[in-house]
């Protein structure tokens, strides 16, 4: 089984800045919505929104580091592409199709790490969450209780930063002594790293 990863954050906030430390021949990013990466890089990225494309690329791929980003955006956009359905099914297909994705990126090799990057919502009490559409996901799944590791976007201070540690009011979570400090700088290369040492994975 592979190891996914959940980064979530306001947008601005450094998740897709987080790449720029990878080298571009050692990690595979698929560009759900297509945009420029927000430094200089050589990085190639596969750019769609197509969950079937995707998947595709998952099992292609010889890179044992994958990013998806923003995944959010895939719900998004299929929600969008629906918009004049009426019904409750769309939203049904819309869950089962991004929940089967999540599955297909667990089930692969155990030298791969799959990074699944997105969006942050808050509810009206101030807790913070990755960002669906519709209650199907929240309500009967709980996206989060498929990952291990669950970091979000901090800016402190001018600093961008991942947050390892639960707050008490968000879905951060890490396993034990992976990371000793609450807040760490937005470096997924560097995270990459720890993760593979920490579980006795080949380095990149």
């Amino acid at each position: 089984m592979a190891i996914i990863v959940m980064v979530y954050g306001q947008s601005g906030t450094g998740k897709s800045a987080s790449l720029r430390n990878f080298e571009p021949g050692k990690v595979a990013v698929i560009n759900v919505s297509g945009k420029p990466m927000p430094f200089r890089t050589g990085m190639k990225t596969l750019n769609t929104d197509s969950y079937e494309k995707i998947d595709a690329a998952l099992y292609k791929t010889d890179r044992k580091s994958i990013v998806i980003d923003d995944a959010t955006y895939l719900m998004v956009d299929e929600f969008m592409r629906t918009a004049k359905n009426t019904g409750y099914q769309k939203f049904t297909d819309m869950a089962l199709n991004y929940f089967t994705l999540v599955n297909r990126a667990a089930a692969l090799p155990a030298d791969r790490i799959v990074y699944f990057l997105g969006h942050s919502d808050v509810d009206a009490n101030g807790n913070e969450k990755f960002k669906t559409i519709g209650k199907l996901l929240d309500e009967k799944v709980t996206l989060e209780g498929k990952y291990t590791i669950v970091l979000k976007t901090v800016v402190q201070d001018g600093s961008y930063c991942f947050s390892t540690h639960n707050s008490g009011q968000d879905t951060v979570k890490t396993p034990i002594g992976m990371f000793e400090s609450d807040l760490i700088p937005n470096d997924l290369a560097a995270v990459d790293k720890v993760i593979r040492e920490y579980y006795g994975m080949e380095e990149l």
